[in-house]
């Protein structure tokens, strides 16, 4: 029959494919343009929402800051517009916090039609690690890098150097810390990609903790402002525990045995393909294979 022709849906076959057109490259950047247009009306209103909070955020980012100042002391801003320039970054954060459940649904909108079935089911995982690896890695920075920073630098205060940090540098210092960490804290989630393309294994990443923890603790070395060992130690600590994190994850995702079971079959089957054209006889130069000659 010259109907038209329905296809079932398979695990093995995108979304997009299911369509009745396929979408072109100039309507994909037009889809792309309006989710993105739509995520900036969202975080702009984010950013009304936290500009009416952001005395309260300023205190709270700047809370560690306020308390290693000597006494007397405060920030200071040398530019007519730092403290414009300060209020606008924090409504900035926090409406880009208030938004990034909508811009998340927005991106998964715009990819979710080419993804196969199988790839969807990563999409759970991957939200849950990069959600807690953020929190984590943000919270780190708050209550643990940023104070320890701002107390070190504070004890080069003396009568002749007063300790009076810019508000500008003071916030490009608590942004910078804030990315790192949730940056570095994102490991899990890299791991776990890796593990499930079968990039990286439990077992390898075991092997090579000894060379992954000297690495972590130079890391350590460069973040941490002083000198003192205890200081290293509490910085590389997080570092490591999320290593091993990593390893579990890896060894549940992936599971070594299996990469190394199916290397090995393949190999078995390269093996008997070579003894098999080995062994097979050959054709002269003169006569050419049975098939192909005619039935005398």
């Amino acid at each position: 029959m010259g109907g038209r022709q329905y296809r079932i849906p398979s695990e093995e076959q995108p979304e997009s494919d299911l369509a009745n057109g396929k979408m072109g490259f100039l309507e994909h950047l037009d889809e792309l343009r309006t989710r993105l247009i739509r995520s900036c009306f969202v975080v702009a209103a984010g950013m009304v929402v936290a500009f009416l909070f952001v005395n309260r955020i300023a205190d709270f980012v700047l809370d560690a800051a306020f308390r290693t100042l000597p006494v007397g002391a405060s920030l200071i801003m040398t530019k007519p517009g730092e403290g414009l320039a300060l209020y606008l970054d924090l409504a900035l954060m926090g409406g880009v916090v208030l938004a990034a459940p909508f811009v998340t649904y927005q991106v998964w909108g715009f990819i979710a039609p080419g993804l196969y079935a199988r790839e969807k089911r990563l999409v759970i995982p991957f939200v849950v690690l990069a959600t807690l690896g953020t929190l984590a890695g943000a919270a780190f920075s708050h209550s643990v890098l940023f104070p320890s920073m701002m107390t070190f630098f504070g004890k080069f205060d003396s009568p002749r150097m007063r300790f009076m940090p810019r508000v500008e540098d003071t916030f490009d210092l608590y942004r910078n810390t804030l990315i790192g960490m949730v940056v570095v804290f994102q490991i899990p989630t890299l791991v776990f990609f890796l593990a499930r393309m079968h990039l990286v294994t439990a077992r390898l990443l075991w092997r090579h903790i000894k060379y992954a923890v000297l690495v972590i603790f130079i890391v350590a070395a460069v973040l941490t402002p002083s000198a003192d060992p205890w200081n290293q130690a509490v910085f590389a600590a997080p570092m490591i525990a999320l290593y091993v994190v990593s390893i579990g994850i890896a060894w549940l995702v992936s599971p070594g045995r299996q990469p190394e079971s199916s290397d090995r079959a393949l190999k078995l089957v390269f093996a008997a393909a070579l003894i098999d054209q080995a062994y097979r006889p050959r054709a002269t130069s003169g006569e050419f294979p049975r098939l192909w000659q005619g039935s005398k």
